[in-house]
């Protein structure tokens, strides 16, 4: 009979070694592009990995009202800085997989969130837009995955699987749109590859 003890604390140390082990190596660290973890409350400045995709995100004034929108301005202008929140509230650095909110620092002259969030009102050319604001369910939720092999680089997804596992979402990654001579981010599309830029 002991042996068998033995034995099953033996596995179940080895079970556990390999659970922990799998769990860290999927959700490693994402990594700005000086090779640091992302970190809850740090501004960065988020840019494609390519510059010929347009320039830093920003906020987008599309229909002269608020909600702003996110967007992209030219190569050469400045971005607006964002901070992350990852969904654990003991987390305090952003990793690959999880859940987490973003949001432009700062204020507008919109009295309301600059939380980025999916716009489920309305579609353009069958797009579901990012727009700001706070959601009370689930549309401020975002995750980041690896862009292939290079280092550094990222996809923004939207899929809020930690924020509700039994729900069945409609997942996107974050792409850019065309519409009236602004670069709106929009899911649904092709996924745009993005690096992330510590503020100093």
């Amino acid at each position: 009979m002991k042996l068998n003890k033995n034995l099953i604390r033996r596995l179940s140390l080895v079970w556990l070694i390999m659970a922990i082990s799998a769990a860290s190596a999927q959700n490693s660290a994402v990594l700005d592009s000086s090779g640091q973890p992302l970190r809850r409350g740090v501004e960065y400045i988020i840019k494609p990995a390519i510059t010929d995709n347009g320039g830093p995100f920003t906020l987008i004034d599309r229909n002269g009202s608020c909600p702003f929108y996110v967007g992209q301005r030219n190569v050469t202008a400045d971005g607006i800085p964002v901070t992350f929140a990852p969904f654990d509230d003991g987390e305090n650095v952003v990793r690959e997989l999880s859940s987490f909110k973003v949001a432009f620092s700062g204020a507008t002259t919109c009295e309301q969130s600059t939380t980025w969030k999916v716009d489920h009102s309305g579609k353009v050319d069958g797009r579901r837009l990012i727009a700001t604001g706070d959601d009370p369910r689930y549309s401020n939720y975002f995750l980041i995955n690896k862009s292939g092999e290079l280092d550094g680089v990222y996809i923004i997804d939207w899929c809020p699987a930690d924020v509700c596992p039994i729900c069945k979402f409609i997942c996107g990654s974050l792409g850019s749109l065309f519409e009236n001579g602004q670069l709106l981010a929009a899911l649904d599309g092709s996924a745009l590859p993005l690096v992330f830029d510590r503020v100093v």
